[in-house]
């Protein structure tokens, strides 16, 4: 049997890959409830000092271009040492901050080394595991990742409690560096030497082209943009919604948000116990209507009269829980034919779905409504979009059974 055909892996690496993936959520979502308390210390608003959770989209999408391409050159576990230290500088970085433009440069420094993790571990993943496995093992790992946005605002709100915001990127400096203690001892190369790609900067420009022509990988990648676009403007507009348009003290920001959280657990667990036998493209098509019915919904409550805020509470939780159906299974499909250039194929999707968040930022500011409304708007027309590409791989998926 070889690494990629494998059926079975065990809860000890999905947790370790869990705990690197994780970096990225904790990182965005622990300084959120400090995010009013920030802006009064920089001289400006909530909204403001928002646009530091767009920058560490940038970075994201950034980095990962990098690591994927290296990590097929070099192996999987050299890269993760490069982000690891870096993403610790950055987080240093960012308790110094003094201003609103220091922290947005020192979060895109922090992202740039963070998002290593997410590479790593769908790489690592595809080059062990055969497609079904792999939707099953991302679904469990994103059981896992989902306790980071649970915690992470209750932590956050705690220790500004008790302590300043400053607080909060000491406690991440320090999971950095527990992160890059695991990774030293416990996390084994999963792609051979025989299996690394010898490139040049200019075929690696090349190998992403490839990649991206490729329709069995492009068509699930544009699904999952679509889907977890949805998800970064809750991400860019959750603080202002729920602190400033409906009045949340930190604590109850931290509890709703950590329940959405808890939706993405209990849906990837939902997932991963079916996928074997349902498949990952019905349930894509489940989960992304699920999403859009969400997205619907809210529209509602933004344009009533009286809008209701358990109809808001109900709407975003169809929104995000519905990733734990869309999430592992678009990867799963995306990255099932790639192979050796997993590490690549798996960067260049973490890159444009990051740069989707970057670009969901820029598109609420497009419109002239509320918070509330240009959320649902721009929620609804990246729920449309991933549809779209679901009924054309569904499409195609019927041509080829009907070709067979």
């Amino acid at each position: 049997m070889t690494t990629a055909t494998k059926t079975q892996y065990s809860f000890q690496w999905i947790a370790l890959l869990g705990l690197l993936t994780a970096l990225g959520p904790l990182s965005i979502d622990m300084y959120m409830p400090a995010l009013p308390e920030m802006a009064v210390e920089f001289g400006t608003t909530t909204i403001s000092i928002s646009n530091s959770i767009p920058a560490y989209f940038l970075g994201l999408a950034l980095g990962q271009l990098f690591y994927g391409s290296l990590s097929d050159r070099i192996g999987r576990k050299p890269p993760l040492y490069i982000g690891l230290v870096i993403y610790c500088i950055g987080s240093i970085l960012c308790i110094f901050a003094h201003s609103e433009w220091a922290l947005i440069g020192a979060r895109v420094l922090q992202a740039l080394g963070g998002c290593v993790g997410v590479v790593m571990a769908r790489a690592a993943i595809r080059d062990s595991l055969d497609v079904r496995t792999s939707a099953q093992a991302l679904a469990h790992m994103a059981m896992i990742l989902g306790i980071a946005p649970i915690i992470a605002p209750l932590l956050g709100s705690v220790l500004i409690q008790f302590f300043s915001w400053h607080s909060i990127f000491i406690i991440l400096a320090l999971v950095g560096l527990m992160a890059l203690a695991c990774v030293h001892y416990f996390f084994k190369e999963t792609l051979p030497v025989e299996r690394r790609l010898n490139l040049n900067l200019s075929q690696v420009f090349i190998l992403y082209g490839n990649i991206l022509k490729d329709r069995s990988f492009r068509t699930p990648l544009l699904a999952m943009t679509g889907f977890s676009g949805m998800m970064y403007c809750y991400l860019t507009s959750a603080s202002a919604l729920f602190m400033e348009s409906l009045g949340f003290n930190q604590h109850q920001f931290a509890l709703a948000f950590g329940l959405n959280a808890f939706g993405i657990m209990l849906f990837s667990f939902a997932n991963s116990k079916i996928v074997k036998k349902v498949g990952p493209l019905a349930l894509l098509h489940f989960g992304g209507t699920l999403q859009f019915v969400g997205a619907i919904l809210l529209m509602l409550n933004a344009f009533a009269i009286n809008v209701g805020t358990a109809g808001i509470l109900i709407a975003l939780f169809m929104v995000v829980a519905g990733l734990g159906f869309t999430g592992p299974n678009a990867t799963a499909l995306a990255l099932s034919e790639q192979q050796s250039r997993a590490g690549t194929a798996s960067a260049l999707m973490g890159s444009l779905q990051f740069a989707v968040g970057l670009f969901s930022g820029v598109l609420l500011s497009l419109f002239a409504g509320s918070v509330l409304q240009n959320m649902a708007l721009t929620m609804t027309i990246f729920a449309i979009f991933g549809l779209v590409c679901v009924y054309v791989m569904r499409v195609r998926a019927k041509r080829f059974a009907l070709a067979k």
